[in-house]
């Protein structure tokens, strides 16, 4: 409906609408021009259709994309898995395998008249309580002296106390390295009796422990730096097996594995608490008390002391007064260029929009990951730098040397006695327990103690082996029945 004034003008400036379908399109009229609007019902609701449609769309991309990645995640968890085991197993085995070959060969560590000062009751007697008592109460004072000592670590790393750690443990690592292998060498040649002059032995020795040391305590080559430390734990694990009551040692075994519980699991456990301050810190423990699968260097380790930090400061601003002068004209002009913004806020921003840029770019690369895996890469990906091994170094496994040494001292002391049977099922029964306890550790992502569970195994089977498995075959054998 229009309403007109005169023949050819409006009564006002107000617009007239004239309504011709609300399903159709409307017209406007105004001071006798017409605008045009088209708009409508169905084509509204059409394209809120269409907007759902994409919603839907988009939302089932990313579901297939997310869904994708994490196959790709798990894949990827399971292939590192199975290396990782096969990574820890290999070492362990070579380990227990070298305990168990010396102790059927050599005679001199099978037996002693010494214990060692930290086991004052020597289990002398034949009667079985005063055994057991004896065995609990220098379990007991061993235990208490590990507590005192990791705590006593603990708190010189909490401190930085970087270059003490580092004598301790080089004076640890000269005495296996040098003195306890040096006797090993000595009772192997009499054992094989294999004359050979001190001149000799003396060059080998020397050869053998810088070796080592460097190997161990500063950088070498990764096969050199693992082997040491096999070498390492088992030596110490002979002098366990030599030095220790027969008693004793199996109640230290089973009371290491209830204190690796404790020490790593709860809230206030002294390793876990050396764990989580290197973590935090951002720093690798020291390779002398870890195995890794990956290399370990800790060459400036000992330079991260705030003192030493201020000295090398001081010297590089002595050095190159001018170029930081010049450096620092150069951070105003840029801070003038970007608007008044530090360097600092810039390099976050460019930092973010890289991390965006590569966000956006992942299923590219997803695509690059997919053709090299069917033999067909891609001309982007054949371009492609090679990435650095620090990923990889990152992935590596790592298992303490005291895991080490308790799971030989238990198939040592086993394979003491010549049955072959109970050592073969200890044997496994570490392994089994090592598995399982890797096994948790893919699921929980955290550092997990790695004695409980094999130390169990494997005393159970010891004893359930030497006890009832072996008398019962032996008693078959003994009456030529064979199953």
């Amino acid at each position: 409906m229009v309403r007109q004034s005169g023949a050819n003008e409006y009564e006002d400036d107000e617009c007239a609408v004239l309504l011709v379908d609300s399903e159709q399109e409307v017209k406007y009229f105004r001071n006798g021009s017409k605008m045009f609007s088209q708009s409508s019902t169905n084509r509204e609701s059409s394209e809120n259709d269409q907007r759902a449609e994409a919603r839907r769309s988009e939302a089932s991309r990313n579901a297939a994309r997310s869904n994708t990645q994490d196959q790709e995640e798990e894949d990827e968890m399971l292939k590192y898995g199975a290396k990782h085991v096969i990574m820890l197993f290999v070492p362990v085995s070579l380990c227990m395998l070298l305990v168990v070959a010396t102790i059927s060969k050599v005679s001199y560590y099978q037996s002693s008249s010494v214990y060692l000062i930290y086991t004052p009751f020597h289990e002398e007697t034949d009667q079985a309580g005063t055994k057991l008592w004896q065995a609990l109460a220098n379990a007991a004072i061993l235990i208490a002296i590990v507590l005192l000592m990791t705590i006593f670590l603990v708190v010189l790393y909490k401190y930085k106390c970087y270059k003490f750690i580092h004598g301790w443990l080089i004076v640890a690592s000269l005495m296996l390295l040098f003195v306890f292998s040096f006797i090993y060498l000595q009772e192997l040649l009499v054992a094989f009796n294999v004359p050979m002059d001190y001149f000799t032995v003396c060059f080998i020795m020397w050869n053998f422990g810088v070796v080592g040391m460097v190997a161990v305590h500063w950088k070498g080559s990764l096969r050199v730096q693992q082997a040491y430390l096999i070498i390492i734990s088992a030596m110490a694990a002979l002098i366990f097996i030599k030095y220790l009551p027969e008693w004793t040692l199996w109640m230290i075994l089973g009371a290491i594995a209830l204190y690796d519980l404790f020490a790593v699991l709860t809230p206030h456990g002294p390793l876990r608490i050396l764990v989580e301050t290197a973590q935090d810190r951002n720093e690798t423990l020291f390779p002398s008390l870890i195995y890794s699968s990956t290399m370990v260097w800790l060459i400036n380790m000992a330079d991260m002391d705030p003192e030493s930090r201020n000295r090398k400061g001081s010297q590089n601003s002595s050095q190159q007064p001018l170029e930081n002068n010049e450096q620092t004209a150069a951070d105003e002009e840029a801070e003038l260029d970007n608007g008044g913004f530090d360097s600092n806020f810039v390099q976050r921003q460019n930092e973010f929009t890289d991390s965006r840029s590569q966000s956006v770019n992942s299923e590219d690369a997803r695509a690059a990951v997919s053709a090299l895996r069917q033999g067909n890469p891609s001309p982007a990906a054949r371009q492609t730098p090679p990435v650095d091994d620090e990923d990889d170094e990152e992935r590596g496994v790592k298992l303490g040397l005291g895991d080490f040494i308790f799971y030989s001292v238990l198939v040592g002391k086993a394979s003491y006695y010549g049955d072959w049977t109970t050592t073969l099922a200890c044997f496994v029964a570490i392994l089994v327990g090592l598995c399982l306890t890797l096994i948790l550790l893919a699921i929980f992502k955290k550092a997990l103690p790695a004695l409980p569970i094999s130390i169990a195994f494997g005393l159970t089977f010891y004893f359930t082996t030497a006890n009832i498995v072996f008398p019962f075959t032996d008693a078959y054998a003994s009456q030529q029945v064979f199953i």
